[in-house]
């Protein structure tokens, strides 16, 4: 679709499906990367007896040097991105939902993923990239189209009455606004449904996770300068005046940031 048909279609429904972005050599490489990164997320959040409720949910899937971190580097989506968002954007989070049979994590509430209701300019947007197929019996996430209209919160009966069905393909993407209310189906068949679920904001907005100081200085060492603008590198935050005055090459806040 043309940027403008995107645009349109993120204006009356919040959201866009464009199917087979992914190879599926590549979407099978990142569906077993996510199976890794899950089990690290979970001994950390058993560690911390913090599990209950998080079933089959990673979170800050970056800094392995795998298919996880090469997706960043293929630029997804990038220009309806940064149409989407106004210029310039940050990663402000990077996730996966394994949603297995009989699945009852808080993906599988009705929720938006942006805390603040604000009908200006966009802030932020949700990036759904599907690992396998996304049926009416594994669970394609349901999605409350044009709800990125209202600040309500529906009841569940009206969601579950008037949602459309995110349905497609391994290697398609779904952008929706992030105002958008929407959940995880409930899975009915006998394996996981498997996804990366992404957000991405105006650089003002703060990440979930700091990761430029999260990412070890020899792996940021490597960043080109698309991923170092993404991952909020030219966004940071100065923590003292050594690093306020610094000439405009150098500032920690970028003028092109808005």
């Amino acid at each position: 679709m043309t940027i403008a048909d995107f645009l349109i279609l993120m204006q009356i429904r919040g959201w866009a499906h464009f199917p087979e972005v992914l190879s599926a050599e590549f979407t099978r490489k990142l569906g077993l990367d996510v199976e890794s990164a899950y089990e690290r997320c979970r001994r950390l959040r058993i560690a911390k007896g913090i599990d209950a409720g998080t079933e089959g949910t990673a979170h800050h899937l970056l800094g392995n040097r795998d298919s996880l971190d090469e997706f960043l580097g293929l630029r997804p989506l990038h220009e309806p991105l940064r149409a989407f968002l106004g210029g310039p954007y940050i990663l402000n989070s990077y996730g996966a939902v394994l949603n297995w049979p009989g699945n009852a994590a808080y993906v599988n509430r009705v929720h938006r993923d942006i805390r603040t209701y604000f009908r200006g300019p966009p802030l932020m947007v949700n990036m759904l990239v599907m690992l396998d197929d996304f049926t009416e019996q594994n669970g394609a996430t349901l999605v409350l189209t044009g709800s990125h209209h209202i600040s309500e919160r529906p009841s569940d009966e009206f969601f579950l009455r008037y949602a459309d069905r995110f349905l497609g393909r391994a290697g398609d993407i779904v952008l929706f606004d992030s105002n958008v209310w929407h959940s995880a189906g409930i899975n009915r068949s006998s394996t996981s449904r498997r996804a990366l679920t992404l957000t991405w904001s105006r650089p003002l907005v703060k990440p979930q996770l700091d990761y430029p100081r999260y990412l070890p200085s020899d792996y940021a060492a490597e960043l080109d300068e698309h991923l170092r603008q993404i991952l909020g590198f030219n966004s940071r935050v100065p923590a003292n005046l050594d690093e306020w005055y610094q000439p405009p090459e150098h500032r920690f806040y970028r003028a092109d940031q808005g």
